[in-house]
């Protein structure tokens, strides 16, 4: 029996303390906004935050997490800096397909977390390893910027 704390509520999950994060989430908890992608921890489509840091949840083991916060998707509006994320993606319509979008909006979240006004190096460096098969980097970086921007008015 593993304890976690998933968008601030408590889940007891009767789960192998090796099972990935990821497949806790979607098929125990049934918060499928995280995605599978590779299974290895190379595309960030099931990116979500443990006490803040942007997390694979792939390949993070469940019994890693347990007395921490696990923030997913459906719940990072929440939090000031993913609603900016979020409303800046929206405004901008980044998403194509959308099947990555989830993940590119934790990381975004993490990176303004710890830089509030990244360079479009910094962006670029720190999404690196999310892909997106639609290929909406560029908008993706506006997106961070914009809500950057957000930020700074509201300072």
């Amino acid at each position: 029996m593993v304890t976690l704390t998933i968008n601030r509520e408590e889940h007891k999950l009767d789960v192998p303390n090796d099972m990935p994060l990821l497949w806790a989430l979607r098929d125990v908890v049934k918060l499928t906004g995280t995605k599978f992608g590779c299974g290895m921890s190379l595309c960030g489509a099931c990116t979500v935050h443990v006490d803040g840091q942007a997390t694979r949840s792939c390949v993070t083991p469940v019994s890693s997490v347990e007395g921490k916060s696990v923030t997913t998707i459906e719940a990072i509006e929440m939090d000031p800096i993913g609603r900016r994320v979020q409303e800046a993606w929206l405004d901008l319509g980044v998403a194509q397909c959308g099947y990555c979008q989830g993940g590119q909006i934790m990381n975004a979240t993490g990176l303004l977390k710890q830089n509030a006004n990244p360079s479009d190096q910094q962006i670029d460096d720190a999404m690196s390893g999310n892909l997106c098969r639609c290929g909406t980097y560029t908008r993706i970086r506006q997106a961070i910027h914009r809500a950057a921007e957000a930020g700074e008015k509201r300072a």
